[in-house]
């Protein structure tokens, strides 16, 4: 039995058969997902806002370069991941200097070869206030990540991308992959360690 396709693939499909009506899902589709990603890669909202507009421009200028409706999620994050790119070079909101990995990570190795799951956090306690200040502390630690551990974590655990398609974004292989994200996790997760252990200790 032939397995249905994604939604963005048909819209893709659609669009590249000169389906003008398909525009409009197609941003529904795609234009939460790149602004998100926008947003947490530039660190700014405005920043962030005008990135986007200019993916959503690109995408719809260059559609007919796309040469598999399969591929059009990747397609389109490695056309974000350029903007932001020029847009952080530029950027009056541009930190003065971005903190190392090394200056991020564990004093020791742990685990980094699993999703982030921060509702699995069974240290916080099973409250809306500390779960929203909890997505703000992830939201915060990934900003602070360098940009190439960032870009990385975003495809993967935010967007779900397998390990070829964000290599595809990225332009770089499937091994440099895993160890960006592996690398990005750690440093992730020392962050939140440290939030939920001074959170918790703050209640007990």
């Amino acid at each position: 039995m032939q397995t249905a396709e994604k939604p963005e693939v048909e819209l893709a499909r659609a669009l590249l058969a000169g389906d003008k009506s398909a525009f409009e899902p197609f941003v529904e589709v795609f234009g939460g997902k790149v602004f998100q990603y926008t947003y947490l890669m530039c660190g700014q909202r405005e920043d962030a806002e005008e990135v986007a507009q200019d993916t959503l421009l690109k995408i719809f200028e260059s559609f007919d370069q796309l040469k598999d409706p399969e591929s059009v999620k990747p397609w389109v994050f490695r056309i974000a991941k350029n903007y932001c790119l020029m847009k952080r070079r530029k950027s009056v909101f541009a930190p003065q200097r971005e903190l190392s990995l090394d200056e991020l990570l564990p004093l020791r190795n742990g685990e980094g070869d699993r999703p982030l799951e921060i509702a699995d956090l069974s240290a916080l306690p099973d409250d809306e206030v500390m779960r929203l200040e909890l997505n703000s502390h992830l939201e915060k630690a990934l900003t602070e990540l360098p940009d190439m551990y960032r870009s990385v974590v975003l495809l993967r655990d935010v967007e779900g991308m397998s390990t070829a398609e964000a290599a595809a974004v990225l332009d770089v292989s499937e091994d440099v992959v895993k160890q960006r994200l592996h690398r990005g996790r750690l440093a992730l997760r020392k962050s939140l360690d440290a939030y939920v252990r001074s959170g918790v200790a703050g209640r007990g």
